[in-house]
């Protein structure tokens, strides 16, 4: 599932949703992984919300499902931005200016590693590695990957992405999360 098709809580009808996906899985101790990799399929991301009723309907205690929402990096407990930034810092990318790189995408989006930015455009991740060290250092935006970038190309790459979605929404000036601000 592409990161646009995803629907927050607040868009959908939670409570059923989730129902619906701990019912088929039974509410089997053993589904717990699987429980919330669907919710975070369905929502994009698994909310505190969601491990309440998660806990309600299984029985599983919250603490519990949250030290696996923390521990396993598959898991997020808040949105993505609609752009999501992946820095490689494998042994490759890093001794060819990773840090440099992130430095230049968490400045230019507002968002340190790990987090999104405010505007929702852009989630920044540091990764171990995306497997393509001869191109590196290697940055991918969403499913593109860009081979060789430097801390300019990739300031380049967040203002560019930030120029379209502004034209793509209509923003002139400032927006707010893609809307126009009021």
């Amino acid at each position: 599932m592409k990161n646009t098709e995803k629907t927050n809580l607040a868009e959908r009808n939670p409570v059923e949703d989730i129902d619906q996906i701990v019912r088929r899985h039974n509410v089997n101790r053993g589904a717990t992984i699987p429980i919330l990799q669907d919710i975070q399929n369905t929502f994009g991301y698994v909310a505190t919300e969601a491990l309440t009723r998660v806990s309600d309907l299984t029985g599983i205690s919250e603490s519990e499902l949250y030290s696996i929402v923390t521990f396993y990096s598959q898991f997020r407990l808040q949105p993505s931005g609609k752009n999501i930034i992946r820095v490689c810092h494998g042994t490759a990318c890093h001794l060819a200016g990773a840090d440099k790189i992130t430095e230049s995408v968490m400045h230019e989006t507002g968002a340190k590693a790990g987090e999104t930015s405010e505007d929702g455009l852009f989630t920044v991740e540091k990764v171990a590695c995306l497997g393509c060290c001869s191109l590196a250092p290697v940055v991918t935006v969403n499913d593109e990957t860009l081979a060789r970038v430097t801390p300019d190309k990739a300031r380049a790459l967040v203002i560019e992405s930030r120029d379209a979605e502004k034209e793509k929404t209509g923003c002139k000036g400032e927006c707010q999360h893609g809307k126009p601000a009021v």
